[in-house]
């Protein structure tokens, strides 16, 4: 094994490099490459690099910067509309997992209460980082089980402490816990999360805009970094974990118009730092003690994995009211955690227990985590299979997708690209009764997009296969939104190799290449901006054989209302404002009503008597998309809310929709 810190970091990056690659060419989860390089490299295999205090920092500062973002994309008032799913749920699975456990413990190795408490707490931890990063890269944070998952992972963060009180209270001899020492140890926590909580509502805006205003990308990085990690060290310091503290900062960051921003500035830390800590998980699996204990091991780990899902299944059923969404969120949570390692390792190290039966159990809880990643992947089959159903044929994302591509063998519009622009023509075709097919490159802006119901797809248009996907052969109309000419002559010729006899109208900055453009295809080629829209809008409305006073009507209504309609957009991951006084500023956001939300059972109208600078744009429920929702329209849960408003006015309205 190299002692030298550079040299290991090197021998960790090219293994990474390779074998990453390897894993996505296959089509499999990045955590599942990086939990190889750890397997192999670590000291229970080649022994290439070491497991140390170093290194198991790094990887502890990738968990915080994950669960910062997931404190951005969650809000204080989601976390206050979902406590009954983080106190309830989360608190069922807790206790009834460890008293299931050390009810075991006790049966079989006659060891004290306490202990045997400890034990089964440890069993009930899960991987918060390996559940939140592998829910995100699958789209499904947000759904049901995405958001149970969540919760019960909140909840075993806040009762570590607890369980770690207990534990440094126990003696060899396995005496009982000080009560006083307890108690003192939530009051610590309590206070600790108290002044995040405070600091972060009061302190992190203020600080921000202050920041902000100095337009230095440097100061703003560092001021990412200092919230992030004084408020983790903050918890950290009082006994609770390092990742609650950074969830609170990004919680209360969230509620400000920096989130984009920030999520941005901590993206290329978060990625590398959370590959070192999926590393250093695979580093603690002993193939040898494996092999070695191999049937006690496997025994101990199927007994983890279906104790916790039967658990989940059974707390989170009336919260679901579907055994079908409880089952999939117990498969989610099953595997052992980071947490749970640590408290069986001091276990060990006092002595607690014997080695024979907690190194298998730390073996298993290991390989859980491993396992962990392809049980997540697949959670709605392992369901399908445990239920004896055979499911729809295709899952809700690739439903629809079909659906998408069903409008590519009908008259349609291809729209490529869909930013400002290209959603300011979507909404008027939608509200004229075209169908169209959106081409885009931004994963957040099709992510967001198709969350709201709009049918976009993540493509090139520039290949030529892609526009064969989203039927060019029947399109009435093409509309080029991008403002970089190189990439609109490259699409123009790509349309033009397929079909020369539909018209393909391009948005440019300037006539810079108008003649270059018009020579490759182009049937007209219009402004920027606002006037570009109306523009495209006239020629596209009157190539689908609209009358022109109805062009002429339309156009004036957009004129008319000040272009409202066409501010109506969702804004690429990380984007800038032109001007932080300008009605640029205006904003589409998407909110999905989680069960316990306040506009639940509400309607849009009392939305705007609690203050709401913020329009209703749309409402999706069940798959349908109804824009500009009457007032008298009444929310329900599941609902995905579309507001529109300035990022502060976004912003209240969240916290209304959820909190009142």
């Amino acid at each position: 094994m190299h002692n030298d810190p550079l040299l290991q970091i090197l021998i960790l990056l090219t293994a990474s490099v390779c074998v990453v690659a390897a894993v996505r060419k296959l089509a499999l989860p990045a955590i599942l490459g990086y939990l190889a390089v750890g397997m192999l490299l670590g000291p229970h295999a080649l022994a290439l690099a070491a497991d140390n205090e170093t290194t198991r920092l790094l990887a502890d500062f990738g968990v915080v910067f994950l669960v910062f973002t997931l404190g951005l994309e969650f809000s204080l008032p989601r976390l206050v509309a979902m406590r009954w799913e983080v106190l309830g749920v989360g608190g069922a699975q807790v206790l009834l997992t460890t008293a299931l456990v050390a009810a075991v413990a006790l049966l079989a190795f006659s060891v004290a209460p306490a202990v045997a408490v400890v034990i089964g707490g440890a069993v009930s931890m899960s991987s918060t980082a390996i559940i939140i990063s592998q829910l995100t890269e699958q789209s499904e944070n947000n759904r049901t089980h995405g958001r149970l998952a969540v919760a019960i992972c909140l909840f075993q963060d806040l009762s570590f402490p607890l369980l770690l009180a207990l534990l440094s209270s126990l003696t060899i001899e396995g005496r009982s816990a000080d009560a006083q020492q307890i108690a003192q140890a939530i009051a610590i926590a309590l206070l600790a999360l108290g002044l995040v909580l405070a600091a972060g509502r009061w302190l992190l805006r203020p600080l921000f805009l202050a920041i902000a205003s100095v337009h230095s990308t440097e100061l703003f990085s560092l001021a990412v970094l200092l919230a992030v990690l004084a408020s983790a060290w903050a918890t950290h310091a009082a006994g609770l974990s390092l990742a609650l503290g950074a969830f609170l900062a990004g919680m209360m960051l969230a509620e400000t118009e920096f989130r984009h921003q920030v999520e941005a500035t901590i993206r290329s830390y978060r990625e590398v730092l959370l590959g070192l800590f999926f590393i250093t998980v695979g580093m603690l699996l002993d193939f040898e003690l494996l092999l070695r204990h191999l049937l006690l091991v496997s025994m101990l780990l199927v007994g983890m994995l279906v104790i916790k899902t039967a658990v989940v299944a059974l707390v989170a059923e009336p919260a679901t009211h579907s055994w079908f969404k409880s089952i999939r969120t117990g498969v989610v949570v099953a595997q052992g955690g980071e947490f749970g390692f640590a408290l069986l390792t001091l276990v060990l190290r006092n002595e607690l227990l014997v080695s024979a039966v907690v190194q298998p159990l730390l073996a298993a809880t290991v390989l859980s985590m491993v396992l962990s990643p392809v049980l997540i992947r697949h959670n709605r089959r392992i369901t399908r299979f445990l239920l004896a159903e055979s499911g729809p044929a295709h899952s809700e994302a690739m439903r629809e997708q079909q659906a998408t591509l069903a409008v590519a063998g009908r008259d349609h519009v291809i729209i490529c690209g869909f930013g400002r622009v290209g959603q300011n023509i979507a909404r008027v075709l939608e509200q004229k009764g075209f169908e169209y097919i959106a081409l885009d490159l931004d994963p957040y802006r099709i992510r967001v997009g198709r969350q709201a119901g709009d049918p976009i797809m993540y493509g090139d248009a520039g290949e030529a296969g892609v526009m064969e996907n989203v039927g060019v052969a029947h399109a009435s109309c093409v509309v080029i939104t991008f403002a970089n000419p190189s990439v609109s002559l490259r699409i123009l010729r790509a349309v033009r190799g397929l079909r020369s006899d539909v018209p393909v109208l391009v948005r440019t900055q300037d006539d810079t290449k108008l003649e270059e453009l018009q020579s490759a295809g182009a049937t007209e080629v219009v402004p920027e901006t606002f006037e570009a829209s109306l523009m495209l809008l006239s020629h596209l409305l009157l190539l689908l054989k609209v009358p022109v006073s109805g062009v002429i009507r339309t156009v004036n209504d957009i004129r008319g209302h000040r272009y409202g309609m066409l501010r109506q957009i969702f804004r690429a991951e990380g984007a800038e404002y032109l001007d932080d006084s300008h009605a640029y500023r205006e904003e589409l956001h998407s909110v999905v009503l989680p069960p316990h939300a306040w506009a639940v059972g509400r309607s849009v109208a009392e939305l705007q008597g609690r203050g709401s600078k913020a329009s209703v744009s749309a409402l999706r429920r069940d798959g349908i998309v109804g824009r500009e929702p009457a007032p008298e329209t009444v929310f329900k849960v599941g609902d995905v809310v579309v507001v529109c408003g300035t990022p502060e006015a976004v912003e209240h309205a969240e916290t209304l929709l959820l909190m009142g």
